[in-house]
């Protein structure tokens, strides 16, 4: 069977896909620091570039933004802190409080209904100060001198710690030499198109990035003030990952609420927690939802919610943390190419409409 040239370079690039693919899915933990570095130099290399615009040497100019986003990262992190030091001992105390006090409420309903139902609230209650006991430094030494688990996971996350920054300041560094050296690599009269392609992708990811930076921002803000005006004591750690972590769409907000919704049931007890979570939160997602999303992000990346949310699933599945990291990057190319084949198909003898 004969191909025609458009065929054979289809099935060249699908085969080179392919490839790509599989070297992914084979290196994947390999790659993974790599990946986080190239994700963190696309996100910081314009303000590299501005930074080098107007004088700064270069390196520099390096050394600054990376230190930057290194404070704003530790920062991050240490926002888990208080939310564990505060909420574990309140979840050892007040858990099994709140299992009896179900156990009271809920059993005598479910016998009105036929069914005899009981929580074994003795084991529920062992169970939970076995494994939220407060030495945290026992349990911890005891994790590390497991070798297998304890040590593997202290190696990787050094690795990572010292990797990632030292890829980061080379990439950053070097960054319009390697876009030079890909751009060698199109053939010289597909360069135009490729070049065409590349600037439409990086207009459509930034405009979703920095769309979706913002909001978060505004949320995590919206979400600190609003537990604080109930008297949270954890409003701004909680308040500030839920803001976050809405990058993740409902993911992370389920998540955020789950830890609300935790800390107002072991602080106040009683319904005035919850109550007064499901305002902050109900409030805040029909202002994300309705105003501040569709005003700032929009469809800027040409697909649906529900598009991204299986993008970030499949490609987590399939290529685990790395996925995760390409899957936006990959669905806002994804989204170019399928528009320009709307376009093309729009155009065609093929169209009938």
């Amino acid at each position: 069977m004969l191909f025609t040239p458009a065929q054979r370079r289809i099935l060249q690039w699908a085969a080179l896909g392919l490839a790509v693919a599989a070297v992914v899915w084979l290196l994947g933990p390999v790659l993974t620091p790599f990946a986080i570095a190239a994700v963190l130099a696309y996100a910081l290399h314009p303000l590299v570039e501005k930074l080098a615009a107007n004088r700064v040497p270069r390196l520099l100019a390096v050394a600054l933004v990376e230190i930057g986003a290194l404070i704003v990262a530790a920062s991050l992190m240490l926002l888990v802190v208080p939310i564990l030091s505060k909420e574990l001992p309140l979840l050892r105390d007040q858990l099994p409080l709140l299992v009896e006090r179900i156990n009271r409420v809920i059993s005598p309903w479910l016998m009105q209904m036929g069914i005899d139902f009981v929580l074994d609230t003795a084991s529920i209650r062992a169970y939970i100060l076995k494994y939220l006991d407060a030495n945290w430094d026992e349990s911890f030494a005891a994790a590390l001198m497991s070798v297998r688990i304890g040590g593997s996971i202290l190696l990787t996350v050094v690795g990572y710690l010292v990797l990632v920054p030292v890829v980061l300041f080379y990439l950053l560094a070097d960054w319009p030499h390697y876009m030079a050296r890909l751009i060698n690599l199109v053939p010289p009269r597909l360069r135009v198109k490729v070049a065409e392609f590349t600037a439409e992708c990086d207009t459509v990811l930034g405009q979703y990035l920095r769309g979706q930076l913002l909001v978060m921002l505004l949320m995590a803000a919206y979400y600190s003030v609003g537990l604080a005006l109930f008297d949270f004591d954890l409003a701004v750690p909680v308040g500030v990952f839920t803001g976050l972590a809405i990058f993740v769409p409902y993911v992370g907000f389920g998540i955020g609420l789950i830890l609300a919704l935790l800390a107002g049931v072991l602080q106040f007890g009683g319904w005035y927690g919850p109550i007064a979570v499901l305002v902050v939160y109900g409030t805040g997602q029909i202002v994300e939802g309705l105003f501040l999303t569709p005003k700032m992000v929009g469809g800027r990346i040409g697909m649906s919610t529900i598009t991204v949310i299986f993008a970030l699933f499949a490609f987590g599945h399939l290529f685990g943390f790395v996925g995760v990291l390409l899957a936006l990057p990959m669905s806002a190319l994804i989204a170019v190419v399928a528009a320009r084949l709307r376009a093309s198909y729009g155009k065609s003898n093929l169209y009938v409409g």
